[in-house]
């Protein structure tokens, strides 16, 4: 009898300590974390942003050393949205550089709130974060030389209304495998080319590299003869290079990829903020201003693709 009684106290003591150390271990969650980040925001008075420096005009380190561009600009009015929320009396906005590789890391680990770069929304990088309503109609451009060949230049451009596996089925193989190609590592340009490469047999040579400065470089020192990547972005760093007569962005168009905002999974009250915020302010009479600063006078088109992208209330 007292071993029966004794086995019940110690099984009864057992589970009390697993109750405790379950109690325990959640309660060392940091409540911010578990509700997201405007309770986070709330509690430490700051919102961290991640910008990366070198993806003119959306996101780059101007000359005094801050964040600027058309992506920075956007999460600097979701920063002030933030500010006007219940519980957030004074709040500090940290800007931080993430790099290609490393961004969704940085997020998930919590080191950054926001992305403001110019992301392509994809079905893999929605395994690793979500995504604000689009900001911007992107797509794959291409760069070439300004010596570059007639026929590549052709090759590069026929069927601008066709599918871009057109594009290359119109060429020999021959002269594709002749050329090395390039895109910054970590971009859906990168894993397009590829799959481009390997779906039609073609094994052209495929150059990555780190930014899209590094891309015109190596364009220009004849490492690589055709340079892919999103177009807005092609078409900025080719202006501002020392050598911009030497270089051509073709108007081809290969892919349409709407650019979003990165921000944590599974956060539902941040996100909603954000898409609000974005959603007046593209329906707003000041944005056509804002987006001209950037990218030039918007024109009808471009209009229609926020009004058709802004979630009504």
């Amino acid at each position: 009898m007292r071993q029966t009684l004794s086995g019940s106290s110690f099984g009864l003591r057992v589970w009390m300590a697993i109750i405790a150390v379950a109690f325990l271990s959640a309660a060392v969650v940091p409540p911010a974390q578990a509700a997201g980040k405007l309770a986070r925001a709330r509690q430490a008075g700051k919102l961290v942003l991640g910008y990366r420096t070198d993806t003119q005009p959306f996101s780059y380190r101007d000359e005094s050393g801050n964040a600027a561009g058309y992506s920075v600009e956007l999460c600097k009015r979701i920063a002030e949205a933030v500010k006007a929320e219940p519980g957030v009396s004074t709040l500090s906005v940290e800007w931080v550089p993430v790099t290609t590789e490393g961004r969704f890391r940085d997020m998930q680990q919590g080191r950054v709130d926001l992305l403001c770069e110019a992301d392509s929304v994809t079905l893999t990088r929605r395994q690793k974060a979500s995504y604000s309503i689009p900001v911007f109609p992107g797509g794959i451009g291409v760069m070439v030389r300004a010596d570059s060949s007639h026929r590549l230049r052709q090759v590069l451009t026929k069927g601008v209304n066709a599918g871009p596996r057109l594009l290359w089925r119109a060429s020999p193989a021959q002269f594709l495998v002749q050329q090395t190609f390039s895109a910054v590592a970590g971009t859906t340009a990168e894993g397009w080319l590829h799959e481009q490469r390997e779906t039609l047999n073609i094994p052209a040579k495929v150059v990555p590299v780190d930014t899209y400065d590094a891309g015109v470089e190596q364009l220009l020192a004849r490492k690589s003869d055709v340079y892919f990547g999103e177009r807005t972005i092609l078409q900025k760093v080719a202006a501002r290079s020392p050598a911009a007569r030497d270089l051509i962005v073709l108007d081809r168009l290969y892919t349409h990829e709407p650019l979003a905002l990165g921000l944590a999974r599974d956060d539902d009250e941040f996100r909603l903020l954000v898409d609000r915020t974005l959603s007046r302010l593209f329906a707003s009479a000041e944005f056509p201003a804002l987006y001209a600063r950037w990218f030039g006078e918007p024109d009808d088109g471009t209009l229609e693709f926020f009004r058709r992208n802004a979630l009504p209330e």
